[in-house]
């Protein structure tokens, strides 16, 4: 089994906090974890790169210089990235990009020389990882508050925050289903908000 090369998060809902049809760089905001998680893969030389689907393009609601503003914003808060991966279509578009497919994946990991067993994605919803499996890459889904409990039950691997999502690739690709949560105890067990 290769060691992971490179991880590729989502963007909205995973990365960064979910602003539909996002085209407001001043409303970026880190999801919790993010900065640490991703330090700690740079950290190992594990690269890192972002997908997104950005069907407001396709819709007209969102042009292509505001997703590469929001995007250039989310370099800045959370970067330096090897690669962003964005697919313009909308959902009937019939593109070979949009998750669940595979394209903007293996384009991605093209881009930064890592082969499909070198990948893990990381993502919020059962598309993420559906695109990771059809890839041929290793997806762990970290559920937020809109993903539905049929995407968690169907996921291969499913860790409940980022920081954990991170560790698990540290010695190579994800083991186990549900993988230990790592945050601190405290965080761990909260049964409110």
């Amino acid at each position: 089994m290769s060691p992971v090369k490179a991880v590729l998060f989502d963007r909205d809902g995973t990365l960064v906090e979910d602003v539909p049809d996002h085209a407001a760089p001043d409303r970026v905001r880190p999801a919790e974890g993010a900065r640490e998680a991703l330090a700690l893969l740079r950290g190992r030389g594990i690269r890192t790169g972002v997908l997104t689907d950005q069907p407001g393009v396709a819709g007209g609601l969102l042009t292509d210089a505001d997703v590469r503003r929001v995007n250039h914003r989310v370099d800045e808060l959370l970067g330096p990235f090897d690669v962003f991966a964005v697919c313009p279509h909308g959902p009937d578009d019939g593109c070979h990009c949009r998750r669940p497919q595979s394209g903007m994946l293996l384009w991605a990991g093209g881009r930064i020389c890592a082969g499909p067993a070198e990948l893990a994605v990381i993502g919020s919803t059962a598309a993420d990882a559906e695109a990771a499996r059809r890839a041929g890459a290793h997806g762990i889904l970290v559920p937020n508050g809109r993903t539905r409990p049929e995407e968690t039950t169907r996921a291969d691997h499913v860790a409940p925050d980022l920081l954990t999502a991170a560790r698990a690739l540290l010695d190579g690709p994800p083991k186990g289903r549900v993988l230990a949560d790592e945050r601190p105890i405290q965080h761990a067990f909260r049964t409110g908000p």
